[in-house]
């Protein structure tokens, strides 16, 4: 199982992250992108990225605004899976 990172582990890697936020148990991001086909494009190169690494996040689409949230629920928090699959999103999203 993954280990909880505490909380300076986390603030670090929100330095390095700067469209993401601690939200209690779990990292967010909202993304707004050009329109609709966008937003889809970028859900499913995250789904691809999160299927292929096996760490799931929520997503939550309303229109052209996708918001992602990264929690390890196994672990019951934050881990670093949470801050890897962070930044390949922010990859995916800076690529679109």
């Amino acid at each position: 199982m993954a280990e909880l990172l505490t909380d300076e582990e986390i603030s670090d890697a929100l330095n390095k992250l700067p469209y993401w936020r601690r939200d209690g148990d779990a990292l967010t991001r909202t993304a707004e992108l050009a329109g609709f086909p966008q937003a889809m494009e970028a859900v499913n190169r995250v789904a691809e990225l999160a299927e292929s690494v096996n760490h799931h996040p929520d997503i939550d689409i309303r229109w052209r605004t996708v918001t992602f949230r990264l929690s390890t629920h196994s672990a019951g928090g934050i881990t670093a899976k949470d801050v890897s699959l962070a930044e390949q999103i922010d990859e995916t999203i800076d690529a679109l």
